[in-house]
């Protein structure tokens, strides 16, 4: 596959660790990546104390951001049970095939390739921490490749390993760069932080698992990861949560008064839908969080009306700045996950007897409320689709009977390319209604950008002559090629006297222009 170039890491390997823990190198990447922004602020606010200009506020906004993510990556890094993320059975080929639905926007240039074996196999993890890893490899194997290739995804089962490939036909890294990779602000992107990787090489050390990377410049990377496969353990159960809970607490107040936390825990669970909040935001004017809260009210309220409304709204802005589905339905299923959660806890500090029949009945209310939401979402998404769809296509048809008015009298419709049944019937229903609205005399059809015309093609032609004829309309064909001739001659089809036939449209310009 690739020249025998690779970096190996594994549980135990004291290499990776004291390269990951190498404090000169951390200070040095914090310097650099912290300072900058920070620098950046400092100068803005300088501005900003002489001249009050927005733009300013808002790029030193950014760059605040920008250093405030580089330290969240870090600690994340450095310490990832950040969220005291419990264990679980994970099932990786579930995950892969759910992560690879994220990438629908990039489909259009680069191709899958999936090999997905032994999809009951498990593994025990942290599944947001495995989530973010994969989609980390999966995210750097479509930014290298620049232009079209091909992303491989493999998993399958190698004696008590699960082991995932992810290999891509990008550019490449160089064999100095490759020992490199996962060191803490080592990147070979020109505006990366190298933390991805970081974190990458973090999580799989923390599951006890391997990674080897083989790479070759401009051919191509492959990352095999190999986690050590796990079945006898129970899958997780219920999240107890430090929530905040007064007596006698209605879920309206319960909700408002542990929003930080409800939203904090969101983030914490969508780690793949995360890195494209900010994005969402800037391109449709979405908030993702703050919706999240509001249709989690909605549904503990039973605010079904309101919900639909927004169900709708949200739709239409979805399709209406191209976003792509995956990652709403994989932050809204994420919303009804955290929902639970929280309605658990809310049980079990209200001290509530269970009743099995109560449990089932807000159980079916909750998860019909949300399934409401989807449902009106897709639809409302959908529809407003099928009208731009609609109003494209009445452009393309329009294009495609280009009617060009010559003088007072006489119009020219030069037709190129591919003429169909479907063309036909747009052009009689075109030029008839042009010739109704326009009262013109003669028009001029070129052919000569038409290679070959089937005969019942050519026969519905003659029809809409036919039709402009009874209109008062004279038509004039020009450009007729050798292939159309042949057919009207083998196919015994007479013009008769129903049209004037040139031989090329200068011939026809120059006898209506001459008059």
């Amino acid at each position: 596959m690739y020249p025998h170039v690779k970096k190996e890491t594994e549980g135990g390997s004291e290499t990776h660790l004291v390269q990951l823990a190498s404090v000169g190198q951390i200070a040095a990447g914090i310097a650099h990546e912290v300072k900058n922004p920070l620098t950046a602020v400092r100068g803005f606010l300088q501005l900003l104390q002489e001249e009050h200009n927005q733009e300013y506020l808002k790029i030193a906004q950014s760059e605040l951001n920008n250093a405030l993510m580089t330290i969240e990556n870090l600690l994340q890094v450095s310490k990832p049970d950040l969220d005291n993320e419990p264990f679980q059975l994970i099932k990786i080929a579930v995950e892969l095939e759910s992560l690879i639905s994220l990438f629908q926007d990039q489909m259009y240039r680069v191709s899958i390739e999936k090999r997905l074996l032994d999809g009951d196999v498990t593994i025990y993890g942290k599944r947001n921490q495995i989530k973010k890893a994969l989609f980390n490899l999966l995210k750097n194997a479509f930014e290298a490749i620049p232009g079209q290739g091909t992303v491989k995804v493999e998993h399958y089962v190698e004696q008590d390993y699960v082991v995932i490939i992810i290999e891509d036909t990008g550019v490449g890294i160089s064999q100095q760069k490759l020992s490199m990779l996962g060191t803490p602000f080592f990147t070979t992107k020109v505006d990366g932080t190298g933390m991805g990787l970081t974190q990458v090489y973090s999580v799989v050390h923390e599951h006890k698992g391997f990674i080897e990377v083989h790479s070759s410049e401009n051919r191509g990377t492959a990352f095999i990861i190999k986690l050590p496969k796990e079945s006898n353990r129970e899958y997780a159960g219920v999240t107890n949560l430090n929530v905040e809970y007064e007596d006698d607490q209605d879920l309206q107040s319960f909700f408002s008064k542990n929003r930080k936390l409800f939203e904090k825990r969101l983030l914490s669970e969508a780690v793949t839908v995360k890195d494209k909040i900010d994005e969402i935001l800037q391109i449709g004017n979405i908030d993702l969080v703050a919706n999240a809260y509001r249709l989690v009210l909605y549904v503990v309220e039973g605010r079904e009306l309101e919900m639909i409304s927004f169900a709708k709204q949200e739709g239409v802005a979805w399709a209406k700045y191209s976003l792509t589905l995956a990652f709403k339905l994989e932050w809204v299923q994420t919303v009804r996950r955290v929902l639970w959660d929280f309605l658990y806890n809310y049980d079990r500090l209200k001290e509530t007897e269970a009743v099995r029949e109560h449990f089932f009945m807000q159980e079916k209310r909750i998860n019909n409320l949300i399934d409401q939401f989807l449902n009106h979402f897709f639809v409302s998404y959908s529809e407003y689709k099928d009208k731009l769809i609609q109003a494209q296509k009445e452009i393309v048809d329009g294009l495609s009977v280009p009617i060009i008015p010559l003088n007072r009298t006489t119009c020219i419709l030069p037709l190129i390319g591919h003429i169909d049944d479907h063309r036909v019937h747009i052009l009689e229903e075109k030029v008839l209604h042009y010739i109704g609205t326009s009262r013109i005399e003669s028009l001029i059809i070129d052919l000569s950008g038409v290679v070959e015309m089937e005969s019942d093609v050519i026969t519905q032609l003659l029809h809409l002559i036919d039709g402009m004829s009874l209109m008062g309309c004279k038509t004039v064909v020009t450009g007729m090629r050798a292939e159309v001739v042949k057919t009207i001659i083998r196919n015994g089809i007479a013009f008769d006297n129903k049209v004037t036939v040139k031989g090329t449209l200068e011939q026809a310009l120059g006898d209506y222009l001459h008059t």
